[in-house]
């Protein structure tokens, strides 16, 4: 089986985690893939989440952010936007992963805070 390029494209923090460990599952599968976080929205980088993007890093994929901000404790590579615009022209799958941010706040019960 050929080895495909696999972009997940993450403007939401909410399912950023799933989806670096979805990045994973397919790096082991013998993909090559890159999450990339948009508008400073990064997960909790939980040790576990870090432990995911080395290991993605491991498996010749990388981890970029759109000209966002530098993250204190986990190694992400910052990119412009026209820079990623070349790297998914030369991509097999563009995964727009989760759902937009909400532009109402949630409720009480359900908010993170």
């Amino acid at each position: 089986m050929e080895s495909k390029k696999c972009y997940f494209l993450l403007p939401n923090r909410m399912y950023s985690g799933d989806a670096v460990r979805s990045a994973l599952g397919l790096a082991v599968e013998n993909h090559y893939s890159y999450p990339v976080f948009f508008y400073n929205e990064y997960p909790r980088f939980s040790e576990y989440v870090k432990e995911n993007i080395d290991w993605i890093r491991d498996m010749e994929g990388d981890v970029f952010t759109v000209d966002g901000e530098a993250v204190e404790g986990v190694e992400i590579t910052n990119i412009t936007l026209e820079e990623l615009g070349e790297k998914l022209r030369e991509a097999d799958l563009i995964i727009p992963y989760g759902l937009p941010k909400q532009t109402k706040a949630p409720p009480p019960a359900c908010s993170e805070d």
